[in-house]
């Protein structure tokens, strides 16, 4: 593993832990020689856990479409800044250069990049590890919302388990560099015999 992606906030949100946890986990990703991959923004949570790579001498890897760039939240002070033409050329650049995936406190943008990465890997059309920086119990509300999914029938119990979940950001870190990913196939079903 040598890059990790982290969908976040483009605010610090309401609670100054926010930004404390991104510092952490940028910290924990230089001391670990993994690259960040990012949004290439400067704002939020964004800047924060990207100043703080830099600071500490690692990598940053930001992928901003030029809608964003022209709106000057575009960072500067990044290892590489890729502009790309729209949003769908961030994300599959992004997924291209990183080796796993993870959320922290965001809104609808990090929740979309997220699902789109953690529906991929059930599909198969990644085996990379996807998964939660739980601060603050912020994804609380969202694993109960998809165990719900899987209690009403229309998730496996093993795309839940496949999320890698942690408050603590080198833990985190950790299950990320030892994680195997299931064997199992998305549309295999029992058949009962005829």
């Amino acid at each position: 593993m040598k890059s990790v992606c982290v969908y976040c906030g483009s605010a610090n949100g309401a609670k100054p832990l926010y930004a404390e946890a991104a510092r952490a986990f940028g910290r924990a990703l230089v001391e670990a020689d993994l690259a960040l991959v990012y949004g290439g923004g400067k704002v939020g949570l964004m800047g924060v856990i990207a100043d703080t790579v830099m600071a500490e001498g690692g990598r940053a890897i930001g992928v901003i479409p030029e809608l964003l760039v022209n709106k000057e939240v575009g960072h500067n002070g990044l290892t590489e800044l890729h502009v790309v033409p729209d949003m769908h050329h961030r994300k599959k650049m992004m997924a291209d250069l990183s080796d796993a995936f993870v959320a922290m406190p965001g809104g609808a943008g990090t929740l979309e990049e997220f699902f789109e990465v953690y529906t991929w890997a059930q599909l198969g059309y990644h085996h990379k590890p996807v998964a939660l920086l739980n601060i603050d119990g912020f994804y609380d509300p969202l694993m109960k919302l998809l165990q719900h999914t899987v209690d009403e029938g229309f998730m496996r119990q093993t795309y839940v388990d496949i999320l890698q979940i942690d408050s603590d950001a080198a833990t985190l870190i950790g299950k990320l560099q030892r994680y195997q990913p299931p064997v199992a196939d998305k549309w295999a079903v029992k058949r009962e015999a005829v």
